[in-house]
């Protein structure tokens, strides 16, 4: 009787680890084919999108214009007015020139406005060449000297608008000799 058990334990233990291992190859063998199925469907996926699925633009006439209106472009662009060249003589001794660039930063498109207008540039012109005219070198060769002139040039022409105003100044080309 002793060998007949130690027989059916050892049959049975074989037999546990052989379904085991069924299991475990079945359990395998099914995660590797949803592996497989969902590969295969996200590929599909991505292929009819790429093609069947796309969806083209639609161009229309109004579309096509909105570039061309820039009403509301304008309006939150940045107001820059770029003034002529100045050429200078500056005051004190030697005799020296400046050569500079100005641009005005407008608070709106109001002041912007204002300043394009014809006898509004000729006083901000003037004015600015009345600062400049004042200035020696030495006032003007710091970095310091260059933003009091700022300031000054958006003092004055502030005094000129009446309904807008100078925000910034900006030089895009300062020399002096």
């Amino acid at each position: 009787m002793r060998i007949y058990n130690k027989a059916l334990k050892t049959s049975l233990e074989t037999s546990d680890s052989i379904s085991m291992k069924t299991i475990l190859k079945k359990m395998i063998v099914l995660a590797l084919i949803t592996v497989n199925f969902s590969v295969l469907g996200l590929g599909a996926y991505w292929v009819y999108i790429s093609t069947l699925g796309y969806d083209f633009p639609k161009i229309t006439e109004t579309r096509l214009r909105e570039p061309a209106s820039l009403k509301e472009k304008f309006g939150q662009a940045p107001m820059i007015y770029t003034m002529d060249k100045f050429i200078v003589n500056l005051s004190g001794m030697p005799k020296r020139t400046i050569r500079v660039q100005v641009n005005l930063d407008m608070i709106s498109p109001v002041a912007f406005q204002e300043i394009m207008d014809f006898d509004n540039r000729a006083k901000a012109r003037d004015k600015i060449v009345r600062i400049l005219n004042d200035k020696t070198f030495d006032d003007l060769e710091t970095i310091q000297g260059k933003l009091f002139l700022k300031d000054k040039i958006v003092a004055e022409v502030n005094q000129i608008l009446s309904q807008g105003l100078v925000k910034d100044v900006y030089f895009t080309d300062f020399v002096m000799n």
